[in-house]
């Protein structure tokens, strides 16, 4: 069932694909520093490169970091197992490890076509129109909010994604032509009977994870500065600030993670993750993802409560805040240089932020940091073509 709803979900997909250009080039020129992370940035090129503890951490951080760097990349298994410490895997989930979807601390891949059945790294944010208690988007009443498409032996799948490229060919304003391609996505096989008519699907590829932390530094009033919703300054650029509840103290907080910056802080976006992903439950969200009257889910044996216990939790997370920028590769290249100007001429810029500083962290190396992390932590209009029609707090969609 290859319905416009599906479709129109699809092409939020691409937005992870490409770069968007944004304003009119007013922009101040691209100020190349090598030194992307600041102070905490490493140097390296290896296939290694997002895995580097920042610089400066002690030995005990060291350490937290490398316990932390096990739990994200090692597989979960089912309950009940000898192996106590990775046991309540599922019942239903995504994948079984973090690194599963964000290879070497990278990003996914979509499917190559429709013969590649391989999904890690894909999953489908899923909705009906409405909103949920906290502001949110309101879960498909059978499926939740987020389809999982493998489960632990004994318990079906929530449904199979079957995705496809459709080609088009377009052209310029000269004449000239050239191709796009936008998925197709559709859910076979749902377990739970058919969705809800008018479901809302938003495709979601796994970011690559470094430097986090510094993000999550950036001070919220420098974000909510740069905000200009209603274009005021008239350069075509009207990036808004998405608020959103933090699930430990209920307080509302500017989004800055997540394609749609629909969560706040990254001990919420990791315990989502665990949650929604692996089937994991944790301090931060204790309950186990069972859709409604799912007997077979809710009957599952679990891997203790909750299954990742705080200590590990907080090494996860750890992990993910001190993940290392690597350093700009030959910033004085003329190649490199001439990139850097055009991005500046045609306004890249003015979305994609050059630079911005730390605040004061929890992590002391992540302080006071001057970084160049090339986003203003906004949520802007991408357009139609790139639209899922989901919205998500306050991301129209």
């Amino acid at each position: 069932m290859r319905d416009l709803a599906r479709r129109a979900g699809a092409l939020a997909f691409v937005a992870g694909l490409v770069l968007a250009a944004c304003g009119g080039g007013e922009d101040e020129p691209v100020v190349l520093n090598a030194q992307l992370g600041g102070d905490t940035t490493r140097s390296a090129t290896n296939r290694n490169a997002f895995g580097l503890p920042t610089e400066g951490l002690s030995d005990d951080q060291r350490l937290d970091f490398e316990v932390g760097d096990s739990f994200f990349t090692q597989n979960w298994v089912t309950s009940p197992a000898s192996t106590e410490a990775r046991d309540g895997l599922g019942p239903r989930f995504n994948a079984q490890a973090c690194s599963s979807c964000h290879g070497l601390d990278g990003r996914g891949f979509p499917p190559a076509d429709a013969e590649d059945t391989s999904t890690l790294g894909l999953l489908l944010r899923l909705s009906v129109p409405g909103v949920s208690d906290d502001g949110g988007p309101l879960p498909e009443p059978s499926y939740g909010g987020q389809l999982q498409d493998r489960a632990v032996d004994g318990v079906d799948p929530e449904g199979v994604i079957e995705l496809d490229w459709v080609t088009e060919t377009r052209s310029h304003d000269d004449g000239a032509t050239y191709e796009l391609r936008r998925p197709d996505i559709d859910i076979v096989e749902a377990s739970h009977g058919p969705l809800a008519d008018d479901v809302m699907i938003s495709p979601r590829l796994a970011p690559q994870v470094i430097g986090v932390g510094l993000l999550e530094a950036i001070p919220e009033q420098s974000i909510r500065d740069a905000a200009d919703p209603d274009d005021a300054d008239g350069d075509g650029i009207s990036g808004r600030v998405n608020l959103v509840p933090d699930p430990r103290s209920g307080e509302e907080l500017v989004g800055r993670f997540g394609w749609k910056a629909n969560v706040g802080t990254v001990e919420a976006q990791i315990a989502g993750a665990f949650l929604g992903d692996i089937g994991i439950t944790s301090p931060l969200f204790p309950d186990e993802n069972c859709g409604r009257d799912d007997v077979v889910c809710a009957d599952a044996p679990g891997g203790g409560d909750p299954e990742v216990p705080q200590d590990t939790f907080d090494r996860v997370v750890f992990y993910n805040r001190t993940l290392a920028v690597p350093a700009m590769r030959d910033p004085g290249s003329p190649q490199v240089r001439a990139g850097a100007e055009h991005f500046t001429v045609v306004g890249c810029a003015g979305c994609h932020t050059t630079t911005q500083t730390t605040g004061s962290a929890d992590i002391d190396m992540l302080s006071d940091q001057t970084i160049s992390p090339f986003t203003d932590l906004l949520l802007h209009d991408m357009g139609e073509g790139l639209a899922d029609g989901r919205p998500d707090f306050g991301a129209s969609g």
